[in-house]
């Protein structure tokens, strides 16, 4: 037989780790609506968590290229440091938006194939349309996560590129020549900020609509 190939073989394992997952949690009273509940709560905080860290890396880049004096050495390991927490931040955002999209997509197939099961045409219809009405506010909530979340990349690449090039220049001439590039990093930290907050907010109505009348 053919081995399968490593993504495949990966995929098939993660698939089945979840649905194990899902159906232990089912037999406790915890259902994937509250799982998806909550991850969208945790993906909310992983948001608000890295809209600080950007905030807090501009804040220590500013500090670089616009405080005169203080050691330059000490001043690039700060600035790494800030660096290496918002790449960390990022990737905790993906994770949370993975969970969230992995335990959604699991509930509206789920919710999907036992619509067949009622006897009644009336609560058929009725299941229905709040299914259609879930899955068009998860496509809203899911949208606004994945358009903040594509704005961290490019943040993130212009922070290393100061990051590196402080590295290797650790001198007044290095610190000017950063100086032209804080005016381009602070307008997309900016956009990101705004970014995350609407999807943070977008998160909020989700939950508070999905507890409230599914």
């Amino acid at each position: 037989m053919r081995a399968l190939p490593l993504a495949f073989a990966t995929l098939l394992l993660l698939t089945g780790c979840q649905s194990a997952y899902y159906a232990t949690m089912e037999k406790v009273g915890i259902h994937k609506r509250d799982i998806l509940s909550d991850r969208v709560e945790a993906a909310g905080e992983a948001q608000e968590e890295a809209q600080q860290q950007f905030k807090d890396a501009l804040e220590h880049f500013r500090a670089v290229v616009k405080v005169d004096g203080g050691d330059l050495e000490d001043r690039y390991d700060d600035l790494s440091a800030q660096y290496d927490a918002a790449e960390q931040s990022a990737k905790n955002v993906t994770e949370r938006i993975n969970a969230v999209q992995d335990v959604a997509e699991a509930l509206f197939d789920e919710w999907q194939d036992e619509l067949d099961q009622y006897s009644s045409p009336t609560l058929r219809a009725a299941s229905a349309k709040t299914l259609s009405d879930t899955k068009a506010r998860y496509q809203r909530l899911i949208k606004a996560m994945r358009k903040a979340e594509a704005k961290m990349p490019p943040v993130l690449a212009k922070f290393h590129d100061q990051v590196l090039f402080l590295k290797h220049n650790l001198n007044a001439r290095a610190i000017g020549s950063l100086k032209g590039e804080l005016g381009s990093i602070e307008q997309q930290v900016g956009n990101l900020v705004s970014e995350m907050q609407k999807a943070i907010s977008e998160s909020e109505r989700f939950i508070q609509q999905l507890n409230s009348n599914g």
